[in-house]
C-alpha cells in the first residue's frame, strides 16, 4: 500500500513537471473562424441597436454611402480573397467605429466595436496561417478583389470621417454576412 501511494505522488509530481515542459497558452497555429458561422442573437441584437440609434442621425448627411457597393458577392471569391475583402471591411469598420463622428453613439457602439475588432484579429490569424501552411503564399487578390480593394483605399482618403462612418453603418450587416462566408470557407455558396 505504501509503494502505491509513493508510486503515485511519483506520476503526479512527473505529470506535474511534464505540464510545465509543455505550456498549456502556447501560441495556437489555424484558423479559428468557426464562432463567426452563426452569431449569438445577443451580438446582433447590439448591433442591430448601434445601427437604428445612427440611422436617426443620419438624416442630414450628404454622403456616397456606396462604399461597400460591388456587383459581385463574397462567395464568387476563392477563400483567401474572402478573407482579404473581410480584414479590409473589419479594419475599415474598427477604425470608424473607434472614432466615432456621432458621439451621441459611443456606449451603444462598445460592444459590437469589440466583437469587430475580435473578428479581425481573428481574421488576421487566419491569413497568417493560410501563408504559413503554403496555402497562400504570397496571395495576389483577383482583379474583382484588387479593384475593390483600391476603391476602399481611395474612399478612404476622399470621404470624410461621417460619410465613412454612415458608409459603414449602413453595411454593417453586409460586413456580417461576408464574415459569415469567410467563415464557411469552401462551403459558401
Amino acid at each position: 500500500v505504501l509503494l502505491g501511494k509513493m508510486l503515485l505522488l511519483l506520476l503526479l509530481a512527473l505529470g506535474a513537471s511534464l505540464a510545465g515542459a509543455f505550456p498549456h497558452d502556447a501560441p495556437r497555429t489555424g484558423c479559428g473562424l468557426s464562432k463567426y458561422r452563426f452569431l449569438l442573437p445577443s451580438e446582433l441584437k447590439a448591433m442591430q441597436k448601434m445601427k437604428e440609434q445612427f440611422t436617426m442621425l443620419l438624416s442630414d448627411r450628404k454622403c456616397n454611402t456606396r462604399v461597400f457597393h460591388r456587383k459581385w458577392s463574397t462567395a464568387e471569391l476563392s477563400v483567401p480573397d474572402r478573407m482579404l475583402l473581410v480584414e479590409a471591411e473589419l479594419e475599415l469598420m474598427t477604425a470608424v467605429l473607434g472614432h466615432p463622428a456621432a458621439p451621441d453613439l459611443a456606449e451603444t457602439r462598445l460592444r459590437p466595436l469589440a466583437f469587430l475588432a475580435q473578428a479581425r484579429e481573428d481574421l488576421r490569424g487566419c491569413v497568417l496561417a493560410l501563408q504559413s501552411a503554403g496555402e497562400a503564399p504570397a496571395h495576389q487578390p483577383s482583379g474583382r478583389l484588387r479593384h475593390w480593394l483600391h476603391k476602399l483605399q481611395t474612399a478612404k482618403q476622399t470621404e470624410t470621417a461621417g460619410c465613412l462612418e454612415a458608409s459603414a453603418m449602413l453595411h454593417l450587416f453586409q460586413v456580417l454576412n461576408d464574415l459569415k462566408c469567410a467563415a464557411l470557407r469552401e462551403h459558401c455558396t
